[in-house]
């Protein structure tokens, strides 16, 4: 392509803080954080210059300012020189050097993640099994898990939300009880509600879907819109629910959540159509995160939303059916981009929102495209610690070129789970 065609090149010597320069090597071959980027200081020319290059691609639609004037003579590039054994390094490698330990630190914080979340989907899969023939091991194991998880929220203020990989198998049943009992912790907690509410609130999210095994698999598991009767019949699954958690010996408060949370704020929910102040709050904050994680997951993969999608629409187009209070507060600990969102970078990068801070909502941990880095090594970017990096847009991943779509594996199913570090170290989560 020709520089008139949409690429211009120019001298090192031309740079000057505010050109947008985008260089054209490996993300190892250089000491900055990405490959595309707005030059801030005359110090970062000096370091690009000293990478031997004489000229570079740069961007004039994301540049504040022109290229500075051809030289007569150009400059020949920085030539290697032993450095004093006094002389101080490089201020851009070692800040390179700081960004691989932060990148070790992240995939050791995915792992333990992911060993938490594994272990904490074998309860929810054992409820299932066992709620009718060990009735009172399986709401004990719930509880546990539901303390210890309440526990962990509570003495971190700095927790971490993350978008999980695919580690159970086919089990999609069990990530949407679990999805739902994450979230809904992690929103109780930002309302401040004290831990018993907390615990109360857990289980209902571990046992609101329990009734379901009372509804045939051809109606639970239908890719096509339901019947009339179908979803009458489906509706049911809040009554049954109660039902099997009252004979389990949960507490009544927590039955009570179980059977409304399908109540919606407006009078059109089910089963008993209550509005507003009729329904429990506990409830009400299981109904909104129920809804989104139902529609970033639905049955059929086809018709499921993006975190981002989801989240709009209940906020736009369907909040006059929740409680305006927490759901305000679901959304901005969310962040406008939740984890599992693809979304294009401000310096035209493809990225993944992997992990958001709840502290810092609006400045997400992203998975960066870079078809020069290998997949299992891939860049992670903390936003809140690159100054000129933001997020441009969201993305459907179904318009995503394959290789880039591979590369970031957008989930099919979006699976959460937290990370809350004490300062004694993480606490993880004992097997069942």
């Amino acid at each position: 392509m020709s520089a008139q065609e949409g690429e211009h090149f120019i001298s090192v010597d031309q740079l000057q803080p505010g050109i947008f320069v985008c260089l054209d090597l490996g993300w190892m071959e250089h000491p900055f954080s990405v490959s595309s980027f707005k030059i801030k200081s005359m110090e970062q020319i000096k370091t690009i210059k000293g990478l031997h290059l004489t000229k570079v691609r740069y961007d004039p639609a994301k540049s504040d300012t022109r290229p500075l004037p051809m030289a007569s003579k150009p400059t020949p590039p920085v030539a290697d020189e032993a450095a004093p054994a006094a002389q101080e390094e490089d201020p851009a490698i070692v800040a390179k050097r700081h960004l691989l330990e932060r990148l070790a630190h992240q995939r050791d914080a995915i792992a333990r993640v992911e060993r938490q979340f594994i272990n904490a989907g074998n309860v929810v899969r054992n409820i299932a099994r066992n709620i009718f023939s060990r009735p009172q091991e399986t709401v004990k194991d719930a509880a546990d898990l539901v303390e210890q998880m309440a526990e962990s929220m509570l003495t971190d203020m700095d927790v971490t939300l993350h978008v999980m990989g695919d580690k159970m198998g086919s089990e999609e049943v069990y990530f949407h009880s679990l999805n739902v009992t994450v979230l809904c912790l992690m929103l109780a907690r930002e309302m401040k509600l004290p831990q018993d509410q907390l615990n109360m609130l857990g289980m209902a999210a571990l046992f609101h879907d329990i009734g379901k095994t009372q509804i045939p698999d051809k109606i639970t598991r239908k890719l096509d819109p339901l019947t009339k009767p179908e979803q009458t019949f489906l509706q049911q699954h809040c009554q049954f629910g109660a039902d099997i958690a009252k004979k389990a010996g949960l507490p009544p408060a927590v039955v009570d959540i179980v059977f409304q949370h399908h109540e919606l704020f407006d009078g059109s929910g089910y089963p008993q159509k209550l509005r507003g102040e009729q329904i429990s709050k506990l409830a009400s904050i299981l109904c909104i995160v129920n809804t989104y994680d139902n529609l970033c997951n639905n049955i059929n993969i086809a018709n499921s939303l993006t975190p981002h999608e989801a989240l709009s629409l209940m906020f736009a187009q369907q909040r006059s059916k929740y409680d305006t209070a927490p759901l305000g507060i679901f959304i901005r600990c969310m962040g406008v981009y939740p984890p599992g969102t693809v979304v294009k970078l401000s310096n035209d990068a493809l990225a993944m929102v992997s992990m958001v801070n709840l502290s810092k909502p609006l400045k997400p941990i992203v998975m960066v495209f870079d078809p020069q880095v290998p997949k299992e090594q891939a860049i992670m970017l903390d936003l809140d610690k690159e100054a000129d990096l933001n997020i441009s847009k969201a993305i459907r991943p179904g318009l995503l070129p394959r290789n880039v779509y591979e590369y970031l594996s957008p989930r099919k199913r979006v699976s959460y789970y937290f990370d809350a570090q004490q300062k004694s170290g993480a606490q993880e989560i004992r097997k069942p």
